[in-house]
């Protein structure tokens, strides 16, 4: 496999920048969403449980809707794909045996032979004290998900906007999250940048690398 170089990955990551305004006549062709789509899936997180459901809005109706509990961003409504990043709330062995069941079928093992690691999930997500804050933990996994997610789209020259600014109970409630056991937790706008926007030409403002890495 070809590797990218490092002064590309760099040059791609410096390109990208929380993108403002979306240019709405353009749309990300479907090799790359599905590219993109697919990044999301194969995102790492802890235990390799995936705690989370990510919803792909492109319906314009829906989105209009949910424009105004997003602080009214433009960001919403003119992007090409916009992004609803959500948890699987307080998680249960049945989602874990989900996982073992899934895992003994990709691998081609028995359920029976990963028992232990199953014991293992159960004791400290479900009954542990991760149980005590697994809504959070189930967050800070997506938010793996989201920077995985950005970085991919740089790579494919695609444009985002990591978007916090929004009412997740009321996304919740439009969405009918609720009663299906998920919750909002953040949201990404997707696709190209508009030559009106300012934000592009900004010096990208960073802090020292020497303030903020060690080498120990």
């Amino acid at each position: 496999m070809n590797h990218i170089n490092p002064t590309d990955l760099i040059e791609h990551l410096q390109w990208r920048y929380a993108t403002k305004k979306f240019d709405a006549t353009k749309t990300i062709a479907p090799a790359i969403w599905t590219a993109l789509e697919d990044t999301l899936v194969l995102t790492p997180s802890s235990y390799g449980l995936q705690p989370w459901k990510f919803l792909v809005i492109t319906n314009k109706q829906l989105r209009e809707q949910l424009q105004p509990l997003s602080w009214n961003q433009a960001q919403v409504t003119d992007c090409s794909h916009f992004v609803v990043f959500t948890i699987k709330k307080n998680l249960t062995a049945d989602h874990i045996d989900r996982f073992i069941a899934r895992t003994a079928k990709v691998r081609g093992i028995t359920e029976e032979s990963i028992a232990g690691f199953r014991k293992i999930m159960v004791d400290n997500v479900v009954y542990g004290s991760l149980s005590l804050t697994v809504n959070e933990w189930a967050a800070r996994q997506v938010y793996i998900s989201l920077g995985n997610f950005m970085t991919s789209a740089a790579m494919l020259g695609v444009d985002t906007c990591p978007m916090e600014g929004l009412e997740p109970a009321n996304y919740d409630k439009l969405l009918g999250l609720s009663e299906k056991g998920f919750a909002t937790v953040v949201a990404c706008a997707a696709g190209y940048r508009s030559e009106e926007d300012k934000y592009e030409t900004l010096a990208k403002v960073r802090f020292p690398k020497a303030e903020v890495l060690e080498n120990l």
